[in-house]
């Protein structure tokens, strides 16, 4: 286990719970940061070690390494959005979204990616973004990858993972060892849950804990209600805090110099939307992007675990590398750790069936496939909507282009997997029971029903809903993050990216953010 980098220094440390304000108070500070995950977080340490008074607002508790105890029924309510059961508008897609300190970076899998090459050229191209050659970049990735510890996986992957790679290698398709922001793992396979020995370099044991010795404020269990303007600048953000997920009857007041808005791409726009920022073309919220994720299982002879080991070590972009201006979509195959709870509402069914699927619990494995979307002409993306109290919901809808695409990454998954060895291969449908050969997979897979709810749908990466680039037109912040039509606000989370990325985003959002919070030290 490495040391514990939180619990011998909170005693120190300024960071307090959202119950401990028992009446209004009036906070000041420099900077006010709202979000403590990979964007925010990042910001947060940056400023603080300029000397600036930096209040750091976080929604969800401070759990940390005493608290990771390897249990979902823990976890999903503890460290998840909506217990981890948000969906979209329309119940079809489920999106799992960190709320806690250290936000995703806190649950997720540890997968890190520099942005596409040909992402970056396509919102340069036509979005207008500024700053983002790769000789412009690379410094800031390279900024990433060392403090953060992010290197190439050298241990031998675990069963699920072997599974992408044997099939992939037996149709000769080129595959990857997948970069992690790890150190001194012990492969335990439950990142998902919070990491019980510190060795995930999630933003909780790294920049939190800096910008924390550096003098900064965390307030956690606090909730971010809307802004209050005057003229082009914001005056306060009004708070709420929070009790066992319930808001109190107080009100806190951040009055800062400048705020920074990392609460995610759902929760960045929402807020602006609740305090109805200024936003004369009316894009808040909207080109909301996810990548959909659609999944293959399949049974082998021999007991997977896919629970147990590194969660992702293996990735292949053969079906990524097309042309995004031709081609309707390409996707990246990785796979993903089954739990049992995860499991559980993964596959379809009921009853009997369901309980005899649940029962070979030990010979399944899975890929899955993420869509890039948001490079077609038939890809306007999702939009962020308040329902009736507030809270955000996200509204994305399935067009034909995307429903072709999980076709064609169930056949390529199930290839894939009957390649491998698998003795059964199950696309996530519920059209379909399942596969013992190839050749009925081929046959019937392209037939599958594009209708809603048929597929299990997920999503753990939402981009976009407050686009950068230079065109007011089709962007509310400039190359660099800053609102445009708000003198002292910039955005340094994934809201930023005016589509996907085509990989998973967190080093993208690590990059940006040490860029952004940069470009604003600049200026100030």
């Amino acid at each position: 286990m490495l040391e514990d980098p939180i619990g011998p220094h909170l005693a120190r440390w300024n960071a307090t719970r959202g119950e401990s304000f028992e009446k209004d108070t009036v906070l000041e500070t420099d900077f006010c940061i709202i979000g403590s995950g990979a964007g925010g977080a990042v910001a947060a340490a940056m400023l603080s070690a300029k000397g600036h008074r930096v209040t750091i607002i976080e929604e969800g508790p401070f759990k940390y390494q005493k608290d990771f105890h390897m249990l979902e029924s823990e976890a999903y309510p503890d460290l998840y959005q909506e217990s981890a059961a948000r969906k979209t508008k329309n119940q079809a897609i489920q999106i799992f979204q960190g709320r806690s300190v250290g936000g995703s970076t806190t649950i997720n899998w540890a997968t890190c990616f520099r942005t596409p090459e040909m992402t970056l050229r396509h919102w340069e191209t036509h979005f207008g973004v500024k700053g983002i050659e790769t000789k412009t970049l690379s410094p800031w990735f390279e900024r990433v990858e060392k403090e953060f510890s992010i290197t190439p996986w050298e241990v031998t992957p675990n069963a699920n993972n072997l599974m992408l790679a044997r099939g992939l290698e037996k149709l000769g398709i080129k595959w990857q060892n997948i970069k992690r922001n790890v150190k001194g793992c012990r492969n335990l396979g439950y990142c998902g849950v919070g990491c019980p020995v510190n060795a995930k370099q999630s933003t909780l044991v790294t920049k939190i804990p800096e910008a924390l010795d550096a003098g900064a404020q965390l307030i956690s269990e606090m909730k971010a209600l809307k802004f209050h303007f005057k003229g082009d600048q914001i005056s306060e953000l009004i708070c709420v805090p929070m009790v066992k997920n319930i808001e109190k009857n107080v009100k806190v007041f951040l009055r800062a110099k400048h705020y920074i808005l990392a609460a995610g791409s759902i929760g960045s726009p929402a807020l602006l939307l609740r305090s109805e920022a200024p936003d004369p073309d009316k894009l808040i919220g909207k080109r909301t992007f996810i990548h959909p994720v659609n999944v293959s299982a399949g049974l082998s002879e021999e007991a997977v675990f896919a629970n147990s080991g590194a969660p992702q070590s293996v990735y292949t972009d053969h079906f990524l590398e097309n042309n995004p201006a031709t081609d309707p979509v390409g996707f990246k195959i990785e796979t993903a750790p089954m739990h049992p709870i995860l499991l559980s509402q993964v596959v379809r069914g009921h009853g009997d069936a369901h309980f005899d699927l649940m029962a070979q619990f030990p010979y399944i494995s899975n890929m899955i496939a993420l869509m890039r979307d948001g490079f077609h002409e038939e890809s306007p993306g999702g939009e962020v909507h308040l329902r009736s109290d507030g809270s955000p919901v996200l509204d994305y809808q399935i067009p034909p282009y995307l429903w072709e695409g999980f076709k064609r990454a169930w056949l390529q998954m199930a290839e894939i997997q009957f390649a491998a060895g698998a003795k059964f291969v199950l696309p996530i449908h519920s059209a379909t029971q399942g596969f013992s050969k190839w050749s009925d997979a081929k046959r019937e897979i392209p037939n599958l029903p594009s209708e809603l709810f048929a597929a299990k749908l997920f999503s753990a990466h939402v981009m976009g809903g407050l686009p950068f680039g230079e065109d007011p037109k089709n962007s509310v912040l400039d190359s660099y993050g800053k609102f445009r039509n708000l003198g002292n606000l910039t955005i340094v989370d994934g809201s930023m990216f005016p589509t996907s990325i085509g990989a998973n985003p967190q080093e993208s959002i690590f990059a940006f953010s040490f860029r952004n919070t940069d470009a604003l030290l600049h200026r100030i």
